[in-house]
């Protein structure tokens, strides 16, 4: 799904957008837990570790980093549909590419800084961990799970959270302003400072990736905090269910979206073997 993504992203002109960067950049942290994550599961699901303690490291540093990636990208696109929908004259000059390239770059560094920052002490004193010959298990401090708790959860989730309830109050202030607006020419400038309605269906979509956000990884952090300190297996289902929020973004992201099944159809009929096919209309 992934791959396909990719391809009508950088054949179609007309998807070469911010928001679309940001969904890419979404799609890529998704799969490569998909890829990468969710396959050492299974390996550590069956017994105890067997490729090293340089590979083990790799393993959690990855798990960390995606998942923080994964967030980090939930809430620029949060943050591009609020100024998309609140100020949507200014939209294209203040949410400029350069900008979005520069924070998808920053949000990848944060994130790498974040998750080596929580293994410190993994990495320091790994073989105490161990519980049998070959075991891979991260152990961290109370404090490093209180600063995971706060910047990978109850922190995006906070703005992602308000940014949603302002775009939501915007909707319907503008809504009324519509219908009780007389005045022809005050009624033709209302419509061209209004939010388009692909807009607003970016909106919805993205109240339903943080409700299922919520859902999937609630059980991880809830399962960390409770525990004397923070060993986090490869058997745990709550792992499991964070890996499977990444695996369900694209497929919101893909299915929802009609221009996504609009290229799928274009592709396959071969209509893009013909001439000018890459400035079709698809949206």
């Amino acid at each position: 799904m992934l791959t396909c993504y990719v391809f009508i992203f950088f054949y179609f002109r007309q998807l070469h957008t911010n928001t679309n960067i940001l969904v890419l950049s979404l799609a890529v942290a998704d799969f490569l837990v998909g890829l990468l994550q969710m396959p050492i599961e299974i390996i550590l699901y069956h017994g105890c570790w067997l490729l090293g303690d340089f590979i083990c490291t790799v393993n959690f540093f990855l798990g960390y980093l995606l998942i923080s990636v994964s967030v980090g990208n939930l809430v620029l696109i949060s943050v591009d549909r609020y100024v998309a929908i609140s100020d949507p004259m200014f939209y294209y000059t203040k949410v400029t590419l350069s900008r979005v390239q520069m924070c998808i770059c920053l949000c990848w560094l944060f994130s790498a800084v974040h998750s080596s920052w929580i293994l410190t002490d993994f990495i320091k004193e790994q073989n105490s961990y161990d519980f049998c010959y070959g075991d891979c298990v991260v152990a961290v401090t109370y404090a490093q799970v209180a600063v995971d708790l706060v910047v990978t959860f109850l922190g995006p989730f906070l703005v992602i959270t308000l940014l949603y309830l302002r775009v939501f109050v915007v909707a319907v202030s503008q809504a009324r302003a519509m219908r009780s607006q007389i005045d022809a020419v005050t009624i033709q400038r209302s419509q061209t400072v209004k939010p388009k309605k692909s807009e607003m269906k970016a909106a919805k979509t993205l109240g339903v990736v943080v409700f299922v956000f919520l859902l999937s990884s609630s059980p991880y952090y809830f399962f960390t905090v409770a525990t004397d300190i923070s060993t986090v297996g490869g058997t745990s289902a709550a792992i499991w269910l964070l890996y499977c929020n990444s695996c369900l973004n694209p497929v919101i992201y893909t299915f929802v979206y009609p221009w996504f099944r609009k290229s799928v159809k274009h592709i396959v009929t071969l209509k893009i073997l013909q001439p000018e096919s890459r400035d079709t209309n698809i949206l």
